[in-house]
């Protein structure tokens, strides 16, 4: 078989292909639900909101990492449901999703605040990419996280 290269993708959720879509929410579900076990409701509302777009890397037809991107009411953008799969971690897949989201939120609106909720233990991860900690921790389905926001 031909090696595929990483492919790097975005769209608004309506647009994406059913197949592929049930991959990108499976995949979630594997990391934030399965392998996390945190029971949540991981299919929110927030994926069809006007101007939400999930963004997602593929190896052939499988989903490697996801992210979504939203519009928050105050102007901010949001990232969030970050995920990698397994199989993927430390190949730099989930590192380039996130620098393509980044570019994307510049597009939008480069003076937009970019903000995301890490868990604790990816706040130095996030940290490269140039947010800092902007606030108390809390807890989410019994994960500490942090609010960040993205250095402009």
């Amino acid at each position: 078989m031909a090696w595929v290269p990483v492919a790097f993708h975005r769209s608004e959720t309506r647009a994406i292909d059913p197949l592929t879509l049930y991959a990108i929410l499976r995949l979630r579900v594997d990391v934030f639900i399965v392998e996390q076990a945190c029971p949540y409701p991981d299919v929110d509302g927030r994926d069809v909101e006007p101007g939400a777009e999930l963004h997602w890397a593929t190896d052939g037809s499988d989903v490697l990492a996801t992210l979504r991107v939203l519009h928050e009411a105050d102007g901010a953008l949001r990232v969030g449901r970050v995920a990698t799969g397994r199989a993927a971690r430390s190949r730099g897949v989930a590192s380039r999703l996130m620098r393509e989201a980044l570019d994307r939120c510049d597009a939008l609106d480069a003076s937009a605040p970019v903000l995301l909720d890490a868990q604790a233990h990816l706040v130095e991860w996030y940290a490269r990419f140039g947010f800092e900690v902007a606030g108390d921790g809390f807890d989410e389905d019994g994960i500490p996280h942090l609010p960040m926001r993205l250095r402009r």
